[in-house]
């Protein structure tokens, strides 16, 4: 982390659940194929700021296919074809401001703008879900949650699905907005995820606070990392 995250997450480094932690990464690394690539693991916050951060979208861990995971929740590197929860996203997108959806799935030009994507777990054994689940991860992610929750400006907060909603339980809903609805996952998606609008109701609210809206729009040709 090259940036003012390094600092807000320096205590977390130091302690036994986080050193214990990258103990075990780095034989899961060494052992076997894990996701993302090793440099990728910290890029959500890489590419977004603690102070630029103005919007959270919590997943739950990376993709797990080969080559698909880059470090940022519901993304997958160009190339790869668009995962049906993308897909959801998109169509919701679409419906909300009239969005056409990008030929990627790829969020980058997102996270430039202050989304922090952001997922429970950072990494996962290639070909099996959910493989690094209770390793430490989310004792770190909730460190992450918890500096944004205690911030002053205010953050919204985009909690899709029990797994999101959980993880987000603890936020100021007098300081910051929470959105919730069900995941966008195909099995979900139409018990109240399609129709929440929570593109349109984010900017509304970072307009009410003094913030520039994010633009939403994805375009075809993707920018340099």
């Amino acid at each position: 982390m090259q940036n003012d995250w390094q600092t807000q997450l320096e205590a977390e480094f130091h302690k036994d659940y986080y050193l214990n932690l990258q103990k075990k990464i780095k034989e899961e690394y060494k052992n076997g194929t894990v996701y993302p690539p090793k440099e990728d693991i910290f890029a959500a916050l890489d590419y977004t700021s603690f102070e630029e951060t103005k919007v959270v979208i919590i997943g739950q861990d990376p993709y797990h296919g080969k080559g698909q995971a880059h470090g940022f929740s519901f993304s997958v590197l160009p190339g790869n074809r668009i995962p049906p929860s993308l897909r959801n996203i998109y169509k919701e997108l679409q419906m909300d401001l009239g969005i056409d959806p990008p030929n990627h799935g790829s969020l980058l030009q997102w996270a430039r703008q202050g989304v922090l994507l952001l997922n429970d777990v950072l990494t996962v054994r290639a070909n099996n879900a959910n493989s690094h689940r209770g390793l430490g991860w989310e004792v770190f992610t909730d460190a992450i949650i918890h500096a944004l929750n205690q911030r002053e400006r205010p953050v919204v907060f985009i909690l899709w699905g029990k797994h999101a909603q959980k993880k987000g339980a603890g936020i100021d809903t007098e300081k910051h907005l929470v959105l919730t609805s069900s995941h966008p996952s195909p099995f979900a998606a139409h018990r109240g995820f399609f129709g929440s609008r929570p593109f349109s109701k984010t900017n509304r609210f970072l307009k009410d606070n003094g913030e520039e809206p994010i633009d939403w729009r994805l375009s075809d040709n993707l920018p340099e990392r």
